[in-house]
């Protein structure tokens, strides 16, 4: 039977910042995505990790995107996904976002491959949406090489990757897909549902008890890329900070949910400085 996470989780995750630290204490994220058609996903995913804390943010993304993402938010720095200065940026990133938004057209593809041939073993590569897509096609364009891979599809992106047809999606079969789509193991699944299944790299199973269906609608799941990613960027690639990460986003659409209908990602975003400020702790003093 899968672990539930508990709302301890985001005492024991989010620290209270000390007073001599910087933006570069906090993690160098790069998210890649946003086609000419799906712009608000990257934006949405870029909202996500600013609000969770990420120390400095990237954005790699079609040029008809930057206006709108410099009018939402000028805390992130943006680059045309042409240019070729790319491959250095994503050298110097400590987590790499791709999918949101990216499409599958050609660039979409040869963006996947620039992003394997230059991602080292010192970084976290998060998967979504459309990167996964792209990788159910072909597995090549896996980038294995990562130190840590972090998959976050739902459950029907999951039968395209697995191969598994949703009614099969157990725990068990679901882990034996995950060893065989990474051998080494540096993986970890958040199959997302109405109750979120994250499979840990040692094999552990957890499930995400909150939740509601007023978070039913489109780029909730960019949203929750973009939160996983800040949140590693700042606290570590372990499967704590993925579980807080989880119940975070779950955490603070259901705060949301109580007196709305529905729960509109960038309303979640914007919330959640506030709710990391409740739970923060500190095992020393600044």
């Amino acid at each position: 039977m899968p672990t539930e996470i508990s709302e301890k989780i985001l005492s024991e995750v989010i620290k209270t910042r000390k007073s001599a630290t910087h933006k570069g204490n906090y993690g160098r994220i790069l998210l890649i995505g946003g086609s000419d058609n799906y712009g608000g996903a990257i934006i949405m995913a870029t909202e996500g990790a600013i609000n969770v804390g990420a120390g400095l943010t990237a954005v790699a993304t079609h040029s008809v995107n930057l206006t709108a993402l410099h009018a939402r938010d000028p805390e992130a720095m943006f680059i045309d996904w042409h240019d070729k200065g790319l491959p250095a940026l994503i050298k110097k990133m400590d987590v790499i976002v791709c999918g949101p938004g990216l499409g599958m057209s050609t660039m979409a593809q040869q963006l996947l491959k620039i992003l394997k041939e230059n991602v080292t073993a010192k970084q976290t590569v998060v998967l979504d949406a459309s990167a996964l897509d792209l990788v159910a096609q072909d597995k090549n364009f896996l980038p294995s090489n990562a130190g840590h891979l972090v998959l976050t599809p739902h459950q029907m992106e999951w039968q395209r990757v697995s191969q598994l047809r949703i009614p099969f999606q157990t725990d068990q079969a679901n882990l034996t897909a995950l060893k065989q789509l990474v051998p080494q193991g540096n993986v970890t699944l958040i199959l997302k549902s109405n109750h979120t299944h994250v499979y840990g790299e040692d094999g552990s199973v957890f499930i995400n008890p909150i939740g509601n269906p007023g978070m039913a609608t489109g780029g909730m799941g960019d949203t929750l890329a973009g939160i996983v990613g800040g949140m590693i960027a700042q606290f570590g690639p372990d499967l704590k900070t993925i579980l807080a990460a989880v119940y975070l986003h779950s955490y603070a659409g259901d705060q949301l949910y109580e007196d709305n209908y529905v729960v509109k990602p960038t309303a979640l975003s914007q919330s959640l400085p506030k709710i990391m400020k409740k739970y923060a702790t500190s095992l020393e003093k600044c």
